[in-house]
């Protein structure tokens, strides 16, 4: 139903935060909570703005790598996960780790330690640089190779083309990671397939989201950071199907109004480490320019929640400390919409 004026959003759902983030960013919380400021984080704990400046007010240090951190000291180790090497930094510092690497990261970095120990050349298709990446080619540098893009595909040198398999960054593109693939297979037509699925239910939730609502929208927006891979993703996902343009924001301040003139429906969606608030301030910006008219586009129900690392658990207990969640079962945990 159109509004009064013409002008709508169409407000995707799911959006936001994933049970790996989610259980990333309430293990800094908690650690805060039980150990006492300073607690050190290797790297961001997620890839959002707004989530890093308000755990580093509350007492949070983030810092690139362990040695940056005292002697002794507690660190967390990001949801993006570190690769063995990192593991072994840390502990000839006797530092005290917490391990919030989101679980469907570490199926990934296993799947690469089984393929490597039966001698496959890994393809691992993602972004160089990025901390995932790293942190998973790190498992088996001997054996794995990444692969930024299907343009990349006829760069990739293997020992033996009938003992290939290739594995994916949690965060990618569905459709540009299937297209890889289907070049990847083309020369080496014994490829392998990782035993399920590596890109994580969320990241496919809101692109699949996005898809539903783009060729309706003349305005795209995409709340998060431009470093979080699964957002930057969301905004090129919306332009292939089919919306006019749509942009990147941290905050409602970045929007330009420039963007809204001759605008009447905007989409509205963000990426999975950032946090609902966000999300209202810039339906509020919206409305007190005339798009009032709020329609939820749903495609999926998120029941997913991952206990908080065993490490914390175990500080929680020690000191009586509930980790404010909501048990497995009750009618809250299986129920982690944003909305």
């Amino acid at each position: 139903m159109e509004s009064e004026n013409g002008k709508r959003v169409l407000l995707a759902a799911p959006r936001g935060y994933c049970a790996g983030v989610d259980r990333a960013v309430i293990a800094v919380e908690k650690a805060l909570e039980v150990h006492g400021a300073p607690v050190y984080v290797r790297k961001e704990i997620v890839h959002n703005k707004y989530v890093v400046e308000t755990l580093t007010d509350r007492g949070a240090v983030f810092v690139n790598e362990t040695d940056e951190v005292p002697e002794g000291a507690r660190v967390v180790f990001s949801a993006h996960g570190v690769s063995p090497a990192v593991v072994e930094s840390a502990k000839q510092r006797n530092l005290q780790t917490i391990d919030a690497t989101c679980p469907l990261v570490t199926k990934v970095h296993k799947e690469a330690v089984r393929f490597a120990s039966d001698d496959y050349d890994i393809l691992l298709i993602g972004h160089d640089g990025h901390e995932e990446v790293e942190g998973t080619a790190g498992e088996a540098p001997d054996h794995i190779q990444v692969v930024n893009s299907p343009d990349e595909v006829h760069k990739v040198v293997v020992r033996d083309p009938n003992k290939v398999v290739w594995i994916s960054q949690t965060t990618l593109s569905v459709d540009e990671t299937m297209e890889t693939v289907r070049r990847l297979r083309e020369r080496f037509p014994t490829l392998q397939d990782p035993p399920s699925d590596d890109i994580c239910y969320a990241t496919q939730n809101r692109q699949v989201a996005v898809k539903k609502f783009a060729p309706h929208c003349d305005l795209v927006l995409v709340v998060g950071s431009r470093n979080s891979s699964n957002s930057v993703r969301l905004t090129e996902v919306a332009v292939d199907a089919g919306a006019r343009a749509s942009y990147l924001i941290d905050y409602a301040k970045e929007i330009d109004e420039a963007w809204l003139e001759g605008v009447d429906t905007v989409g509205v969606t963000s990426g999975a480490s950032v946090p609902e608030i966000l999300v209202q301030e810039v339906l509020r910006y919206l409305s007190e320019r005339g798009y009032g008219d709020v329609q939820e586009v749903r495609t999926a129900t998120e029941d997913l929640l991952f206990s908080l690392p065993r490490e914390l658990r175990a500080d929680l207990k020690k000191a009586g400390v509930d980790d404010g969640r909501p048990k497995r079962g009750s009618r809250k945990a299986l129920s982690v919409s944003t909305n």
